[in-house]
Order: C-alpha cells, then sequence, then structure tokens
C-alpha cells in the first residue's frame, strides 16, 4: 500500500520560513517524479515545485527563489523550504508522486503566512 505522508505545516508570519516533509512508503521516490502542489480556498491545485527522476526541477513563477526541493533517496522523503514566505502562499499543501502509469496523494498539510 503507497502512503505519502506530509508535515512540517502550521502558522509563521510574513518572511518567515517552512519546511515541509513528504514520507513515502510503498514506493520509492527515486523512481517517481515528485512535487509539491497547494490550493488555496477557491482556487485550483498548483503545481508548486517538482523534483523529476533525473534530478530535474520545476518552480512555479511565484516560488522561484524562495522555494528548494530536494529529495532524501534514502529516507525516502521529499522535502520543500520555503522562505520569504508571503500571505498568498497560504494554502494546502499536497504531496504526490507521478509515475508513467499511476499517481499517489498525500493527504495534505496547512500553511497559513499571517502576522
Amino acid at each position: 500500500q503507497v502512503q505519502l505522508v506530509e508535515s512540517g505545516g502550521g502558522l509563521v508570519q510574513p518572511g518567515g520560513s517552512l519546511r515541509l516533509s513528504c514520507a513515502a512508503s510503498g514506493i520509492s521516490v527515486s523512481q517517481y517524479s515528485m512535487g509539491w502542489y497547494r490550493q488555496a480556498p477557491g482556487k485550483q491545485r498548483e503545481l508548486v515545485a517538482e523534483i523529476r527522476i533525473g534530478g530535474s526541477t520545476y518552480y512555479v513563477d511565484s516560488g522561484k527563489g524562495r522555494f528548494t526541493i530536494s529529495r532524501d533517496n534514502a529516507k525516502n522523503t521529499i522535502d520543500v523550504q520555503m522562505n520569504s514566505l508571503k500571505p498568498e502562499d497560504t494554502a494546502v499543501y499536497y504531496c504526490k508522486a507521478r509515475g508513467l502509469w499511476r499517481e499517489y496523494w498525500g493527504q495534505g498539510t496547512q500553511v497559513t503566512v499571517s502576522s
């Protein structure tokens, strides 16, 4: 059974930082493209950052220079370091594993950026 479990969300002030972690079981993160998505109230879910099997990365324009995605094959985890957070980063953040034939989602973790 595949499970993706996110952690690290919470309440942070504007300008602060958070590090989200996604722990995978049942799959190897090295064999999937792994991504972080977010969904704010009333908005569509969007891809925030992705690290592909070969190691290349993608970032949403609003996250470039602020977000860094990383993969730890030994721990089987995917992290995203988020710096200089803004109120518009407030959303539920989800981890996703994307393979050739299947994809898996975590349950999400809430990030709230507010003073």
